[in-house]
């Protein structure tokens, strides 16, 4: 186990390139966490301060899926619409 531990005698450049690695990967880990709670607050935020918007089939009436929206535009050629 010693000699494992030893690294063959790199132990003095493996186990601190360890270290540093961890340290990295902890602190982004934990800059990761901070940056998600920060925008899931500013969502909610967002979210109870302005009105939600309603679904567009229950403005226009309750219309069958199938059926194609008003657009105002010609139908492409060949194609119904």
């Amino acid at each position: 186990m010693a000699e494992f531990f030893s690294m063959g005698g790199y132990a003095a450049y493996v186990w601190p390139a360890y270290g540093v690695a961890a340290v990295f990967l902890m602190g982004m880990l934990v800059a990761s966490l901070r940056g998600l709670r920060r925008h899931e607050a500013l969502l909610k935020t967002l979210e109870t301060s302005r009105p939600r918007r309603r679904d567009r089939n229950r403005r226009d009436g309750a219309r069958a899926p199938s059926a194609p929206a008003p657009s105002g535009l010609p139908a492409a050629e060949g194609h119904e619409g």
